[in-house]
C-alpha cells in the first residue's frame, strides 16, 4: 500500500483536541519516552526542559503584530505561571553546536560526493591517497573545504574511529557507503536525531495545519510480511535510497554554487530516508474469541 500524508482538509484550531489528534500524539511520544527512560532522563527533567521550551516558542512563534510578547500572554497560551515565565524568559537557550565532525565532516563528504573531480565514471567516490604534491588527495580534499587550519590526519582518524571511511590495500582513503551516518560517535548520533526529527515533524504539523505550499511527506507501509521479504527490501531500500541521495547531493550542490550572491538565496532543505522494521503486535482478543466460536 502506498500512501500520500498530505493534509490538505484538516479543520480550524479548536477549544478542545480532537480525539484523533491525541491518539497520533500518543503514537508519536512512545518510543521518545522509551529512549528518555533508556537514559535515564526522567519525568520531571523532561518538564523543566518542555516548560524553557513552551515558552520559547509561545514568545517567538505566537506574537501578535504591531504588539509586544508580555509574560502575561505567554502565560495564557502555555498554562505557565507567570512568575515562571519571567524567570524563564531572561534566561538564554543553549543552543547546541555540533562537533566537528558533524559540521566540517559533513561538508567534506558533500564535496566528495558532489565534486566530478573526486568521482569515478560512474559517478562514485574515488579513493584518495592521504598525500601528494601531484594529483588529488585526502589532504588537498580537506584544505578545499576547511576554512580553519585543520589537520587532514586529524580528520581521517576520527573517521576511521566513527566508521566513516577505511583505508584500503593500496593505503588510500576509502569513503564507506553508509557515510551519510557514523556508526560510532553518540554526539553526531544525537545532533542528527533532533536534525532529522525536527525537520520531519516540522513538514508534517505544516501540513496538519494547512500550510501552504503542502510539504512532500509520503510513506510505504505493509504489514504480514516474513523476516525473508524484509530483507530483500531492506536490501533493495538501502541501494535506491542512498542513490536518491546522491543524485539530490550533488544537484543541490551546483545549485548552491550557482545561487551565491543571489537576492533571497536564504532557504535550506532536509531530504532523509529511514526504514523502520518491528514485529506486529498480536490480533485482538475479540477476533481470538471469535475464532474460537466458530469452531464450536
Amino acid at each position: 500500500m502506498f500512501k500520500l500524508v498530505r493534509m490538505k482538509e484538516t479543520s480550524t484550531p479548536i477549544k478542545e483536541p480532537s480525539k484523533a489528534f491525541i491518539k497520533a500524539l500518543h503514537h508519536l511520544l512512545r518510543p521518545l519516552v522509551r529512549l528518555l527512560l533508556h537514559f535515564q532522563i526522567t519525568y520531571p527533567s523532561l518538564g523543566n526542559i518542555l516548560k524553557q521550551l513552551y515558552v520559547d516558542v509561545a514568545e517567538r512563534d505566537f506574537k501578535l503584530e504591531g504588539k509586544a510578547q508580555t509574560d502575561s500572554r505567554i502565560s495564557l497560551l502555555t498554562g505557565i505561571h507567570r512568575k515562571d515565565v519571567k524567570r524563564l524568559r531572561e534566561v538564554s537557550e543553549e543552543a547546541y553546536v555540533p562537533s566537528a565532525t558533524a559540521s566540517l565532516g559533513s561538508q567534506i563528504i558533500a564535496r566528495w560526493l558532489s565534486d566530478p573531480a573526486y568521482l569515478n565514471a560512474e559517478g562514485l567516490p574515488i579513493a584518495l591517497p592521504k598525500s601528494g604534491d601531484k594529483g588529488l588527495s585526502f589532504d588537498q580534499l580537506v584544505k578545499e573545504v576547511a576554512k580553519q587550519d585543520i589537520r587532514s590526519r586529524a580528520v581521517l582518524d576520527e573517521w576511521v574511529r566513527l566508521g566513516v571511511a577505511k583505508m584500503d590495500d593500496k593505503d588510500h582513503v576509502v569513503l564507506n557507503n553508509d557515510a551519510f551516518v557514523p556508526k560510532h560517535g553518540f554526539d553526531d548520533k544525537a545532533f542528527f536525531f533532533g536534525k532529522h526529527l525536527h525537520d520531519h515533524i516540522s513538514a508534517s504539523a505544516h501540513n496538519l495545519t494547512n500550510g501552504e505550499p503542502p510539504q512532500f511527506d509520503r510513506g510505504v507501509f505493509y504489514n504480514n510480511l516474513t523476516t525473508e521479504s524484509i530483507e530483500t527490501l531492506r536490501e533493495l531500500i538501502e541501494v535506491q535510497a542512498t542513490a536518491l541521495l546522491v543524485s539530490v547531493n550533488k544537484e543541490a550542490k551546483a545549485l548552491q554554487i550557482d545561487d551565491r550572491g543571489k537576492e533571497g538565496a536564504n532557504q535550506r532543505f532536509n531530504l532523509g530516508a529511514y526504514f523502520w522494521v518491528e514485529e506486529q503486535a498480536p490480533k485482538k482478543d475479540v477476533e481470538g474469541k471469535k475464532e474460537a466460536d466458530d469452531e464450536k
